[in-house]
């Protein structure tokens, strides 16, 4: 009887020994992903980071009004004036928004004048914190 628990025993440190050794292992694997994703991430930021300083030189004013002097002739662009620049609450209304006649009433033939119903309204977007220069 003391063999075979003996043997139950070794069996079942084989076992435990060898659960032990996979998870050892997948915690390896998802460790090196781990250390991929960050090396990925480092990259992009790397990235960002150097879009960003290229677009700071590209965006110089004084090489901007060197190109502007430059293709003058081409372009002939001209300064936009204070007045042309609006806010939306300022734009016409959208096609959705004018008011539709009632069809049906108009039809029945009643004689008065119906009032037309007006499609609903969108609710006013909130201005941003974008300072555009226009003129209120």
């Amino acid at each position: 009887m003391l063999r075979t628990f003996d043997l139950v025993l070794v069996g079942v440190m084989t076992a435990a020994a060898a659960v032990t050794y996979t998870i050892k292992h997948r915690a390896e694997l998802k460790l090196e992903e781990v250390h991929r994703l960050e090396a990925e991430i480092k990259l992009e930021k790397d990235t960002i980071d150097l879009l960003k300083a290229d677009w700071a030189l590209q965006s110089q004013p004084n090489r901007l009004e060197r190109l502007v002097n430059n293709y003058n002739g081409e372009l002939q662009l001209q300064p936009t004036p204070s007045t042309s620049l609006v806010h939306a609450r300022e734009l016409p209304m959208l096609k959705s928004q004018v008011p539709v006649p009632d069809i049906t009433e108009a039809k029945a033939g009643s004689g008065a004048k119906t009032k037309p119903k007006a499609a609903p309204v969108a609710p006013a977007a909130d201005e941003d914190d974008m300072a555009t220069g226009s003129v209120e």
